[in-house]
């Protein structure tokens, strides 16, 4: 009934010309991990203009994860997964929302040191970073697995599943 309404999927088994939470994602990766360098700059220097930009980074990707995860949600939906992909897929995209919120609570944590004191950040809020900063590099590799392991979104993996192969 609803079918009609739908856009076609392409070879890529989209309704777009190819996926989008790939691009997203790479603006949060880049601005949690750079707003992370200038936090360590920063500290160590004591240049209080690299913890105003790590402070816009993280504001930045809080905002934008949000819409990589939509991104990620719906194409994660039309990946069409097999058995082999799902744990990863599954792991990927638990972690995936749970880093929406940790970066949203490490951010209005940053937001409470700025208001405090923006020319200081206290050694925690470095340790959490790079916590963060690990996890992040733990969700890439698992992106990197679903793309280049299992094909997710691939044109051959699309035509294996059409075809019964996987």
């Amino acid at each position: 009934m609803f079918e009609n309404l739908l856009p076609a999927l392409n070879d890529h088994n989209l309704p777009y010309p190819d996926t989008i939470h790939p691009i997203v994602v790479h603006f949060v990766i880049a601005m949690v991990l750079f707003a992370f360098i200038c936090d360590l700059i920063g500290y160590f220097s004591a240049n209080s203009r690299l913890l105003e930009v790590s402070w816009w980074n993280m504001f930045f990707a809080t905002v934008s994860i949000f819409i990589a995860i939509i991104f990620g949600q719906i194409e994660a939906g039309l990946a069409q997964a097999y058995d082999a992909v799902e744990p990863v897929l599954n792991l990927h995209t638990l972690i995936g929302w749970s880093l929406s919120g940790i970066i949203a609570a490490i951010t209005a944590w940053r937001y409470v040191i700025r208001l405090r004191d923006p020319k200081k950040i206290p050694m925690s809020y470095l340790g959490v970073g790079l916590l963060l900063t690990i996890l992040v590099f733990f969700q890439v590799y698992l992106g990197d697995e679903l793309v280049w392991v299992y094909g997710l979104h691939t044109v051959p993996v699309v035509e294996a599943i059409k075809e019964g192969v996987l």
